[in-house]
């Protein structure tokens, strides 16, 4: 199979890598294309065959195809089979517009919202038709390439095991079954399982709050609150997520499963996770500005937490783990008055999660 990663950061590079990694039977597995927008950034993935800045130490096989710049993307994405889409959400509505037309599946990495539009990007300066809150990747896909048969790869995964081959559960979303056959025939390996799953939305959902529960998480580790406050902020947070899931019209038991539970738990206490490091270092006092300055690399729940309270609370659903969290990210509490917020809520029935 020929298959095209579109994005070059760590997600990006590590599917490719796995991707294209030889067998033990001396196989080449697939075909694989990585492409970046940054032709000098691709100039220098070329030349050092490893992605430095994003995926240090993981040496870039030697039949991975590289490419790069902009006016490359119509070729780059040419006479393939399967086109993945690794870019940040910020990043999804344009490149699907721009590929739109594409007659192969197409699959996108991404967890989280798209910021709030204030304009159509079609028609810069007209007000937006649709919300006005931010959109999850398939409802950004809706609205900008509703005729592409596409879908999600997600699960608990981080990129610098998947690079390494060690062994990783993922779930193919999609209302297509072709996308998700498609994703399963080029995915699947003794090191990588991948499940199908046609509930995009409640798989979507998982891969976006959990990175605004795993904030919540790095924080409770951060103040040294204990192994019992951070089962008691999991279990709650998944409460959450599954309620609004539910509400947004997915299915409950998906979030049992690798992109509900699975994510969460990986995200909320794994150390390579990104946003839970951004609690960990809100607890220690710094501001959001000081903690994005020391990431340098994206940490999606900063930026979708206001979108998850926003649309929560326009369908009546309650998330105070997340709300706390907005509220400690735009500084109108801090650490320790977050934690407190939650400990003095009124007590309610446990099994009331939706």
């Amino acid at each position: 199979m020929k298959i095209v990663v579109l994005g070059a950061g760590a997600w990006g590079t590590a599917l490719a890598v796995n991707a294209a990694r030889i067998t033990d039977e001396g196989v080449q597995r697939h075909e694989v294309t990585l492409w970046a927008r940054d032709a000098a950034q691709m100039k220098l993935l070329q030349a050092e065959r490893t992605n430095t800045r994003y995926l240090p130490g993981i040496a870039l096989p030697e039949r991975l195809l590289l490419q790069g710049g902009e006016a490359s993307l119509t070729q780059a994405v040419a006479g393939q089979d399967m086109v993945i889409l690794a870019t940040p959400v910020s990043a999804a509505r344009g490149m699907l517009q721009r590929l739109q037309h594409i007659s192969v599946p197409l699959a996108w990495l991404s967890k989280g919202f798209e910021a709030p539009l204030s304009v159509d990007p079609a028609f810069p300066g007209s007000p937006v038709l649709s919300k006005p809150f931010g959109l999850m990747v398939h409802e950004v896909r809706a609205q900008a390439a509703a005729h592409l048969r596409a879908g999600a790869f997600s699960g608990p995964s981080f990129a610098l095991e998947v690079a390494r081959g060690q062994p990783t559960a993922l779930v193919a979303a999609s209302e297509h079954a072709e996308v998700r056959e498609a994703l399963v025939a080029a995915f699947h390996s003794p090191s990588l399982r991948v499940y199908a799953s046609d509930d995009l939305v409640g798989v979507e959902v998982g891969g976006a709050v959990k990175n605004v529960l795993a904030i919540a998480a790095g924080l409770c580790d951060g103040l040294e609150l204990g192994l019992n406050a951070r089962a008691a902020l999991v279990t709650r947070g998944l409460a959450e997520m599954t309620r609004l899931g539910v509400a947004l019209g997915a299915r409950a038991e998906t979030f049992t499963g690798l992109s509900g539970m699975g994510d969460l738990v990986l995200t909320a206490t794994g150390d390579l996770s990104r946003n839970r490091k951004v609690g960990l270092l809100l607890a220690q006092g710094k501001t959001l500005a000081e903690v994005l300055a020391l990431l340098g690399h994206v940490a999606e729940g900063v930026y979708c937490a206001r979108t998850v309270v926003q649309r929560a609370a326009g369908l009546g659903v309650d998330m105070p783990i997340a709300q706390s969290v907005v509220a400690l990210l735009d500084g109108r509490l801090k650490a320790s008055e977050a934690v407190a917020m939650l400990m003095e809520r009124e007590p309610k029935t446990e099994l009331a999660c939706y």
